[in-house]
C-alpha cells in the first residue's frame, strides 16, 4: 500500500488556493493509501510570530480539513510539532544538503529579488520539508506545482544519502500534481496567495465573501462587448466550483456580450456559496465540540510518532549515532 504525504502551514485561514491545489486532493487520496497529514506549525514560525494566533490557526486548520472531508479512520491528521523527530531529521539531512542547492529554491530567490531578508528557517525549510517526507517512508506527495521543486529537493537529499550510508535506507518519494488545479488564481489574478493578500477563505461570511467576489480585478471592457472567458479570473474560479453546463453557459455569455463582470461575479458568488455549504455546515458542527477535534489530532500525533521512531532508530543506527 502506499504512504501519502502532505502538509499544510497555519499561516491563516486555509483558502480556495489550499483547498484545490492540496486539501481535496489530499482527501481523495485517503481512499488510495496510507495518508499521513500534517499541520506545518514548524514551517509557520518563519512567519508567525504570534503564538496565539499560531494555536488559533492550527486549530482552524484542523476544523477545515475535517469539515471537508478527511476521515480520521483513514488518514492521520498531526501536529507537526507532535513529532519532534521532523527537527531532528531535518539536522541530519542539512548535514548532507549543499547551500547552493538551497539558494536556487524559489522562495529564497524569491525573498532577495523582493529586497527582503531571508531568515535561516525561510533558507533551510526545504530541508525540514525533506525530513517530513521522509521520516514516513512517502511514497506519494500530493503538491501544487510550486512546490515540486522541493519534492525534487528531497529526492536530490535522499538519493545522496543513501549513495553513503546504503541503498534503502530512505524512500525516494514522487511529486503528484493535478495540472488543472495546480494553480488558483486570487482576487487580483495573481495566484491566490495569503502573501499577495488576494485570497478567498472556504468558510468565509456570506457578507464579507459577497464583497470579496465582487472585488475581483477585470479589465476596462464594455458591458455590450464580447469578453475573453479563457482570460478571466471569474471564470478560472467558476470552473472550480460550478457544474459543466453552467460553466458552458457563462462562457457562451462571455463571448456573446451583453453580460457585465458584475453579473458574472454574482454567479461566481451563487455557486461558491452552494459548492461549499454542507462543508459549512459540518465545521459549525466540529467547532461545537472543540475538545474532540484536539482529540483527533493528540491522537494522530502518537500514531505519526511511532512510524517516526522507527524511522530514526533505523537512521540513526546507520549514520553512527547508534
Amino acid at each position: 500500500m502506499k504512504r501519502i504525504l502532505s502538509g499544510i502551514k497555519p499561516t491563516g485561514a486555509p483558502h480556495l488556493g489550499n483547498y484545490f491545489g492540496m486539501m481535496k486532493p489530499a482527501i481523495e487520496w485517503q481512499e488510495k493509501g496510507e495518508a499521513f497529514y500534517f499541520i506545518a506549525d514548524y514551517h509557520a514560525l518563519t512567519s508567525v510570530h504570534d503564538p496565539k494566533a499560531l494555536r488559533e490557526n492550527t486549530r482552524a486548520v484542523a476544523l477545515d480539513f475535517l469539515a471537508c472531508g478527511l476521515d480520521p479512520a483513514k488518514a492521520v491528521l498531526f501536529r507537526q510539532s507532535d513529532v519532534p523527530e521532523h527537527t531532528e531529521l531535518a539536522w541530519l539531512l542539512s548535514c548532507h544538503t549543499p547551500m547552493p542547492m538551497l539558494e536556487n529554491c524559489h522562495a529564497f530567490k524569491d525573498h532577495l529579488a523582493k529586497n527582503k531578508t531571508p531568515n535561516h528557517g525561510l533558507f533551510a525549510y526545504p530541508v525540514l520539508m525533506a525530513a517530513d517526507i521522509l521520516l514516513y517512508d512517502s511514497n506519494v506527495v500530493p503538491v501544487g506545482r510550486d512546490q515540486k521543486q522541493h519534492v525534487e529537493v528531497t529526492r536530490d537529499i535522499a538519493g545522496s544519502i543513501n549513495r553513503t550510508y546504503g541503498e534503502g535506507l530512505f524512500v525516494i518519494p514522487e511529486a503528484s500534481i493535478i495540472p488543472q488545479l495546480a494553480t488558483v488564481v486570487g482576487l487580483d489574478g495573481q495566484k491566490m496567495s495569503k502573501s499577495y493578500n488576494n485570497t478567498i477563505g472556504l468558510f468565509e461570511e456570506e457578507k464579507a465573501l459577497r464583497k470579496k467576489i465582487m472585488s475581483i480585478v477585470t479589465d476596462s471592457t464594455p458591458v455590450e462587448a464580447p469578453k475573453d472567458p479563457a482570460g478571466s479570473s471569474i471564470g478560472a474560479l467558476y470552473r472550480l466550483v460550478a457544474g459543466e453546463a453552467d460553466v458552458e453557459k457563462m462562457e457562451a455569455d462571455f463571448r456573446a456580450g451583453g453580460t457585465g463582470y458584475g453579473d458574472f461575479k454574482k454567479r461566481l458568488f451563487e455557486s461558491l456559496w452552494e459548492f461549499f455549504r454542507p462543508m459549512r455546515q459540518r465545521r459549525a458542527e466540529l467547532a461545537s465540540d472543540p475538545g474532540a477535534v484536539d482529540a483527533i489530532v493528540k491522537a494522530a500525533g502518537e500514531r505519526a510518532r511511532a512510524v517516526a521512531h522507527r524511522t530514526m532508530e533505523r537512521v540513526r543506527t546507520a549514520v553512527g549515532l547508534r
